[in-house]
């Protein structure tokens, strides 16, 4: 039975090998924001998917229709995105990136979800969630194209796009 500790530590090595050479795994963004004002009036400046440069400070410039928009940032880089779906009744809309632009957005792929709700005191909530994968796939990426990168660059994006709607809709 000498085989055995040479098919043990095959068996190891073939592990040890897999775990390491693992691709990329989603990363979890996830931002929300309390709005003191109605759910539909929130809707309305959220809903506009394609205006999003209107109430997102990261967004120079946007065009597009409830399906598609494109995106403009202030470097002059652009995203192209498309919605998945799109409920005004639900007050939801799910989307995800066409074509990658590590220039614009340090993700190789990302799809994500917004949607408002109400609270127990007549305002919303308003929930921005994503599952992004870095921009550089490679098993060693550099910093700027690591997981936290392309998380962080989504944080950037949420976070002042939910500080947008909450300006606007208080300010209404």
């Amino acid at each position: 039975m000498r085989l055995y500790p040479v098919y043990a530590a095959t068996c190891l090595f073939a592990w040890t090998a897999g775990a390491l050479a693992h691709g990329p795994t989603p990363q979890k963004v996830d931002e929300t924001i309390a709005i003191k004002a109605a759910p539909d009036r929130v809707w309305a400046i959220a809903g506009d998917y394609a205006g999003i440069s209107k109430w997102d400070a990261v967004v120079k410039s946007s065009e597009g229709s409830t399906k598609k928009r494109v995106m403009t940032f202030g470097n002059g880089e652009q995203l192209e995105e498309e919605v998945d779906e799109y409920d005004p009744a639900k007050m939801t809309y799910s989307y995800r990136m066409l074509n990658p632009n590590v220039r614009a957005l340090p993700a190789s792929s990302y799809s994500a979800t917004l949607v408002v709700t109400s609270d127990a005191h007549g305002g919303s909530n308003v929930e921005w969630t994503a599952h992004v994968y870095r921009g550089d796939t490679d098993n060693e990426p550099p910093d700027d194209l690591n997981d936290e990168a392309a998380k962080s660059a989504l944080r950037r994006l949420f976070r002042a796009g939910l500080e947008g709607i909450k300006a606007k809709a208080e300010a209404e």
